[in-house]
């Protein structure tokens, strides 16, 4: 029998989240995916921490 495919069990990510963006904003992320290779959750979640770096400096 194979081992357990999947998400890791020690960091779930369970949390879903749902945006409205405008077409200016979805075309932002799009380049900003496209440029970087990176899924727009990725982008979402790198944005993220770099925003909550600044607000701790």
């Amino acid at each position: 029998m194979s081992p357990r495919t999947g998400r890791p069990t020690d960091n779930p990510k369970n949390i879903r989240l749902e945006i409205r963006l405008n077409e200016e904003q979805n075309k932002i992320l799009k380049e900003c995916c496209d440029k970087l290779g990176m899924t727009k959750t990725n982008v979402l979640i790198k944005g993220l921490e770099e925003v909550y770096k600044n607000i701790k400096k």
